[in-house]
């Protein structure tokens, strides 16, 4: 599956922290620092910017991934649908 174009830090830092359980740990400068305990500790920092880079995000992707227990398809599944969730609410 191909990953998104034009996300930004906000979207996926909303995605990391709804659908699948990290919280903001602190944030210095533009970068926020993530952390989960499920299934263990995994600490990860996401560019606040406007747009994150394709590579930027794949990275980011294959480590929630290798972490998770999961693969890098299913998180971009799971962030087309919960942006499109987004979207659905803001349009009503």
């Amino acid at each position: 599956m191909k990953i998104p174009r034009n996300v930004s830090g906000q979207e996926v830092i909303r995605m990391l922290t709804t659908q699948l359980a990290y919280r903001i740990v602190h944030q210095r400068g533009s970068h926020v620092v993530l952390e989960t305990d499920e299934p263990s500790h995994h600490r990860i920092a996401i560019l606040n910017h406007k747009s994150i880079r394709v590579g930027t995000l794949n990275v980011i992707l294959k480590s929630i991934a290798s972490h998770k227990g999961s693969t890098r398809d299913s998180l971009i599944e799971l962030f087309y649908n919960s942006c499109s969730e987004v979207s659905l609410l803001g349009a009503g």
